[in-house]
């Protein structure tokens, strides 16, 4: 096709053909005004009037090429091009005029006036109509999006998007009734009851929500509603983020799990978050974890003396540091931040490390977390989650830490896991040591999934999405509590100033959420549909993989129905059952006489034994002693190993 190989030419091809077609313009427009002068009556032409206009398109082309006239860019030409063009085609009218005396044309000496008037139509429009025609092309392969928000950021993101190269906004959508009717930058403000005529009828394939202040009551509302659409939704960032410039008006993304659970942030109490951080020396083991690293965000933000992250992986606290560093840099804190790798499970390490910075605080976030990896994995999931915490307890207790706040879990209630009953024992280590412990006031905190944790899946089923399906969900009944990040690592601060001793402190999570029907709505509110159960009609299929080993269908909180309120309302303190220092040092040692001897099963005995509630539904899993179980040889070896410790 001719016309998008122009438009796809270089730009000094397009500015001949630009030349040459005024070239053709400007006689044409010539003969124009002769013939309006005459009633079109061209029996005034002669040879000087055909030199007259050879000669002024020659010498106008060459003024409209010294002001700059074929420099603009159509598809973007403006008031500027406006004003070059009456000032070439002026140029142009003067230089007919001149050689109208010159060659004694015996033409009519109103022919100058109505040939500007001319010229500037044919020029101008020429251009202009270039410029609709690339625009109208652009049109063609933008996808259609309506606007909901009409406030200050939707006008915002009209203007940027219709300067951009791949949405079409259509129409503005605005609960407020006064807007209705309201007309900008040429969208009209409509109300939103229209949104399902404009998808089906109007070809819009987008929604994007610029309300970054509504409350999220106010968006799940508005998702709600257009989730039967199939329409695709995307959102612009939060007014935090643009206000603190960490995104920019245009940035539009796809709708996040907060908008979907509709739940608004408690605004954090100044005192309980600063009062065991501010001015004091605070550690966070774990530091380059999920919470970990957020933990330490906002430890930052309430001003430290010091901030010490303390983890094992390299990369991970390579990547916090610089990234708090630069925080630091920007906000102009003072607070020394210190990088340190190391092992929870090294007792020595840790001592040193409390006592070599005078840790007031400690955030034991450093476990293993993820059920079915644990599972496969017992002996470093106990080592890890139980031997870690207790390395890190006792450390304390050596250095005298005036506060130990260890992150627990949902699946510590009544486990079915490993993950969830090494940390339900890692809870009763600190309520045994709280006891006797009159220097270090250990608590933990309990709560269900953190969005965008490491393992969510949400992300997962994103990328699902993206990549046309199947999404898997283990099990059609599967619930989970979910909470952001930033919420989740706020309370565990502040439920920490709280403790008193051997607290469990409890998160409300709001209502729990049914997996499968979150991923019905995410393929909807991503514009498509989900597959029926014949897997014909519609575009992404849910695939129930069956639930994994260790895996609960949903999770409590509450191992007895006994919390109280505190001063904060979304934290709670549970009374629950502890075994006192004695009867569990002895298990401890026994389940560390298992790990030694790789002896998975009797991990499993222990943990059944520890009144902890927990009931496996699978067997041993793990696959180095599943692996062992095939293999005379590793058994012998573990023989032998045992053998070995017993002398």
């Amino acid at each position: 096709m001719l016309d998008f190989k122009i438009l796809e030419a270089p730009r000094s091809i397009k500015r001949l053909v630009m030349l040459a077609a005024d070239f053709f313009i400007i006689p044409i427009a010539i003969y124009t005004a002769i013939g309006l002068r005459t009633d079109f009556n061209y029996s005034l032409l002669s040879p000087q009037v055909h030199a007259l206009s050879v000669i002024t398109a020659l010498v106008s082309a060459v003024f409209f090429m010294k002001i700059g006239l074929y420099r603009a860019v159509v598809r973007f030409m403006g008031h500027e091009a406006l004003f070059a063009v009456v000032k070439g085609v002026t140029i142009s009218t003067i230089v007919l005029s001149l050689f109208l005396l010159l060659l004694d044309a015996h033409l009519p000496r109103s022919i100058p006036l109505i040939y500007w008037a001319v010229a500037f139509c044919f020029v101008g429009g020429s251009r202009f109509m270039v410029r609709e025609y690339v625009h109208a092309q652009a049109r063609e392969q933008k996808q259609k999006i309506a606007i909901y928000g009409a406030g200050r950021t939707g006008l915002q993101l009209l203007t940027a998007l219709q300067n951009g190269g791949v949405y079409e906004p259509v129409v503005l959508l605005d609960d407020d009734e006064q807007l209705w009717g309201d007309v900008y930058q040429g969208q009209k403000v409509c109300n939103p009851s229209i949104i399902a005529d404009l998808v089906k009828k109007g070809g819009v394939e987008q929604v994007l929500l610029a309300m970054p202040s509504a409350p999220m009551w106010r968006r799940k509302e508005i998702l709600e509603n257009l989730e039967p659409l199939a329409v695709g939704v995307k959102t612009v960032p939060s007014l935090d983020q643009l206000v603190n410039g960490n995104a920019s008006i245009d940035e539009v993304r796809d709708i996040e799990i907060e908008d979907l659970l509709g739940r608004d942030a408690v605004a954090p109490n100044v005192e309980l978050m600063s009062a065991c951080i501010t001015d004091k020396n605070v550690l966070v083991t774990g530091a380059g974890g999920s919470i970990g690293s957020e933990l330490c965000r906002q430890i930052l933000n309430c001003n430290p003396s010091v901030l010490v992250l303390f983890e094992r992986c390299e990369y991970a606290l390579y990547e916090l540091e610089s990234e708090l560093l630069k925080t630091a840099s920007e906000t102009g804190s003072q607070v020394d931040v210190i990088a340190l790798l190391g092992c929870v499970q090294d007792e020595q390490r840790l001592s040193s490390v409390f006592e070599s910075y005078g840790i007031n605080t400690i955030y034991h976030a450093a476990a293993y977390k993820h059920v079915p990896m644990v599972e496969h994995n017992i002996i470093e999931g106990v080592r890890n989650n139980v031997f870690g915490t207790l390395a890190a307890a006792n450390s304390a207790l050596k250095a005298e830490v005036e506060t130990f706040v260890l992150v627990s879990t949902d699946k510590a209630v009544r486990p079915t896991n490993i993950m969830g009953a090494s940390k339900r024992f890692a809870e009763l280590v600190l309520q045994a040591l709280a006891e006797k412990s009159s220097t270090t006031c250990f608590s933990m905190v309990r709560f269900g999934n953190v969005l965008g944790s490491s393992g969510s899946v949400v992300p997962l089923f994103k990328q699902q999405i993206r990549n046309g399906g199947p999404i898997t969900v283990t099990h059609p009944e599967i619930i989970r509590y979910f909470m952001t990040i930033s919420e989740a690592a706020q309370l565990v601060i502040q439920a920490g100033s709280m403790g008193k001793g051997g607290d469990v402190f409890v998160l409300d999570m709001g209502e729990p959420v049914k997996i499968a029907d979150l991923a019905r709505r995410m393929v909807r509110l991503m514009g498509m549909e989900v597959k029926d159960a014949n897997g014909e009609n519609g575009d992404i299929e849910i695939s129930f993989t069956g639930l994994r080993p260790g895996e609960k269908l949903y999770e409590e909180l509450l191992i007895e129905e006994n919390a109280a309120g505190t001063e904060h309302p979304r934290i709670m303190v549970a009374d629950e059952f502890h075994t006192s220092w004695a009867e569990l040092k002895l298990m401890i040692k026994s389940i560390g006489t298992a790990c030694d001897t790789m002896d998975c099963a009797s991990i499993h005995q222990i943990l059944k034994g520890a009144h902890i509630g927990y009931d496996p539904k699978d067997g041993v899993n793990d696959y180095v002693w599943c692996k062992g179980k095939a293999n005379s040889t590793v058994l012998s070896a573990a023989g032998r190993f045992r053998e070995k410790v017993a002398q």
